[in-house]
Order: C-alpha cells, then structure tokens, then sequence
C-alpha cells in the first residue's frame, strides 16, 4: 500500500476571500477544525505514514498548527516563495519523497499519493492502489460520478478505463470529474523531473501536464505512458470548498464523513 502523500496547499482562496480572510485556503474553519485536517485524518486512517504540505501564502499558519507530526503522520512543508502552480508545486514536492528513510534496496522513488488541498473525495485508497497496480498505470485519477451538472471539466475514458481526453466546462447532464486525488508511478516521477516534456518552471497539473501528455509515448516506457481513471459513484462523498456555498455546505456535511 502507498505510505507518502503530497497535498497541494498552496491555494490563495480568492473566492473565499469573502468568507476566510487572512488565512489558507485549506485552512478554513470546518466546525472548529481546519479542512486541512479532515484530509490529515482521511490519510491516517488509510495507512499513510508520510505526507508532504506543498504551502506558500502564509505557509506559517499552517506549520504553527500541525507542526511536524498529525496523528501517526509525520509531516514535511515544501514551501513555495512564489506561485508555482499546481503543477511547478509537485515537482518540488517531490524532492521530499522518501524524507523519512529508503527502502531496503535504497530505491529513490516510489509511487505517491496526490490530493488537491481544497477538496474531500471520501474513497478507498487501497481500492485505487489496486486497481492503479492492476493496471500497471503510470498516473491513476480517482474519479466522481456527477449528473447535472456545469461547474467541472468532464474526464473520458474508454472501455479499459484508460484516460482517451478532457472535456471543457459545460452543462453536462452526467459524466466524470476529476476528484482531486491521484497516484503516481515511479516512471511518471522521473519523467516529471527530467527535462523531456518541456515544462516551465510555473504550470498548471492538470491543464498542462494530464491534458497534454495523457497520450504521452516514452522510448523509455516500452508500454507508452498510461493513465488511467478509477470511477466512483454518486455515492461517494466529494466537496470542493473552493467557492463559498460549497463551503457552506462542508461545514454542515463535513464533520459526519469522519468518525
């Protein structure tokens, strides 16, 4: 099972401005706890043993909080002196990788978790880890379910689940979003933090990398550069706190997902 996971919080939360002042977006106040820490707590429950805090804006607020250790989760902070994007934020998270100790044979790298620090996408971490290994995926999407629905980019996969494209914003009266969690395979690590995709040091994960390179071929992954798509349904519980009635609504929901 996956032991490390990176969470992307470096968000400004200009949306919420309105609602949060002064603070992370992550950390906005879900009935008398930071989100932050509902997704510390998911992580825990899951097996994760190491998480990486990938924070800029007021990165402070959030080390006074959690320190270095949540729980049984030891913590490091990949701190960011200016926006990197979501995409220029995991890359230099991934300098944390392994922080703690290496494995036996002194591998650099191991597949890692991902979580968007603004949303709660209530799944089974090893029901994903299975099926990214059965898949043999270099980058799994853990996806949800929706109907009606215009606020989300819909993801297309084909009869295999693998990922076939991306679709802008639109009315859709069902589909699949992506829910803000991912798991990366070694072979995507090293191609991330090689030279050979021509990124800039500031970019966006999903806008230019995933709908890029998600039919990216590799002379050095023989099989081509797979991702894939694990869909969830309508039952699983997903929130995005990213604009102020979804706020609302997690302060009312959020706290009974966790027991």
């Amino acid at each position: 099972m996956i032991k490390q996971a990176i969470i992307l919080a470096g968000g400004l939360g200009t949306r919420l401005k309105a609602v949060i002042k002064d603070i992370p977006k992550p950390m906005a106040d879900i009935d008398g706890k930071p989100f932050l820490e509902y997704l510390l707590r998911f992580l825990s429950a899951q097996g994760i043993e190491e998480v990486i805090i990938s924070c800029g804006y007021k990165h402070e607020v959030i080390e006074n909080y959690f320190k270095g250790r949540f729980g049984g989760l030891k913590i490091y902070y990949s701190i960011e002196s200016e926006p990197l994007g979501t995409g220029g934020a995991v890359k230099k998270a991934l300098e944390f990788i392994n922080a703690g100790n290496k494995n036996a044979d002194n591998k650099k790298y191991e597949d890692i978790l991902i979580l968007n620090g603004d949303t709660f996408f209530n799944i089974s971490l090893k029901e994903l880890y299975g099926f990214h290994k059965a898949k043999n995926s270099d980058l799994t999407l853990a996806l949800k379910a929706l109907k009606n629905f215009d606020r989300y980019g819909t993801v297309k996969i084909d009869y295999n689940n693998k990922i076939k494209g991306f679709e802008e914003k639109k009315p859709q009266k069902e589909g699949f979003i992506n829910g803000g969690i991912y798991l990366l395979s070694v072979n995507l690590i090293n191609l991330l933090l090689s030279s050979k995709l021509n990124l800039s040091a500031v970019f966006s994960f999903e806008k230019d990398f995933l709908e890029v390179y998600y039919n990216y071929k590799d002379k050095d992954i023989k099989k081509g550069f797979g991702l894939y798509g694990l869909p969830f349904d309508e039952n699983s519980y997903f929130i995005d706190i990213g604009i102020p009635s979804d706020y609302e609504s997690a302060k009312k929901e959020l706290k009974n997902q966790l027991k």
